[in-house]
């Protein structure tokens, strides 16, 4: 009988991906997702039948509590989180019950109903934020510029500390970005992709965005839950950063994508606004995920110019078929 997983955040980018990995592994994969009027099962749609659902909530301890006693899994991977930045700072408080409060109840429930389970917590590259060292490693310290950064840096310590008072095998992935054709349109790559690919069928004349210059550590979603995966497979429980550990300016990724388009210069298309700069920006992440790659055999496998090319072509390919010849 091969291992049962649970996944908060199942309907998400990772949890998507994550998935489908661990059904191609034999496990048998639960999902929780909150209940809801609408299909949120886009992204899985084409392994939904391989998935048994259950419905709780982040923001509700019991129905956590009552998920893990009836799925038993043998691993659990924490994804489900208010994820979007911007979003944080309208919605603060609500950021940090989901992220930084829904970690406590499922570590929680973990330790009431069985603590030999493993648990993998979903941090973020957002916690270094002000960034004291580049590149940035597990022992750099945290200084997050949003209430998203704040939650993901409460959500992390717990880990730890649960980790450290009751045993638990509990561990941290210091994710930095990662994309794919199944990132969220609010996101600014897939904002860009999208983009890219309605001007290229005539659907828009333009692409509206914010800060140009800010950089980032962009890597293939794909190839970062493999990295979860490997963290639970371990003798000991330990935090990793997974990154590419190269960084590129948002205007790189407009240049690639309008390129591969076939569409020439992004700055004929291109213009910002005001509105999408942030309160408080992050300006240069760039991960170092030499310890990944020693402990855990771990190496991304998409380069970033492949990561652009390929999600201009999903959005190309999903367009077409909408728009009348």
């Amino acid at each position: 009988m091969g291992k049962t997983a649970l996944i908060t955040g199942i309907t998400g980018q990772d949890g998507s991906y994550l998935a489908e990995l661990l059904l191609a592994k034999g496990y048998r994969v639960a999902g929780m997702t909150r209940r809801t009027s609408t299909d949120v099962h886009e992204r899985i749609q084409h392994i939904v039948d391989d998935i048994e659902f259950v419905s709780g909530d982040l923001l509700d301890q019991s129905s956590i509590t009552e998920i893990i006693s009836a799925v038993k899994p043998d691993e659990i991977y924490n994804l489900a989180a208010q994820s979007f930045v911007p979003a944080s700072w309208t919605q603060p408080v609500l950021t940090g019950e989901f992220t930084a409060l829904g970690v406590t109840r499922v570590l929680e429930a973990v330790r009431t109903v069985n603590p030999k389970i493993k648990f993998y917590q979903a941090s973020s590259s957002e916690m270094f934020g002000k960034v004291q060292d580049v590149p940035q490693s597990e022992t750099t310290p945290f200084y997050p510029r949003s209430p998203y950064g704040v939650a993901k840096v409460y959500g992390h310590w717990i880990t730890v500390n649960y980790r450290e008072s009751y045993d638990l095998f509990a561990v941290s992935g210091i994710l930095f970005n990662h994309e794919s054709s199944r990132r969220g349109k609010e996101f600014v790559t897939r904002k860009i992709s999208d983009g890219v690919a309605r001007i290229k069928l005539g659907l828009a004349s333009e692409l509206v965005l914010g800060n140009l210059d800010a950089q980032r550590d962009w890597g293939f979603a794909g190839d970062y839950v493999k990295a979860m995966w490997l963290m639970l497979q371990q003798e000991k429980p330990d935090d990793f950063v997974i990154a590419t550990g190269r960084t590129h300016k948002v205007r790189e990724f407009c240049r690639i994508a309008f390129e591969s388009a076939g569409l020439g210069s992004y700055e004929k298309y291109v213009r910002t606004a005001p509105k999408f700069i942030r309160p408080a920006e992050v300006d240069l992440l760039v991960g170092d995920p030499s310890k990944a790659k020693r402990e855990l055999g771990w190496e991304p496998e998409h380069s970033f110019e492949e990561l652009v090319e390929m999600m201009v072509r999903a959005d190309l390919d999903r367009l077409s078929k909408v728009v009348p010849v």
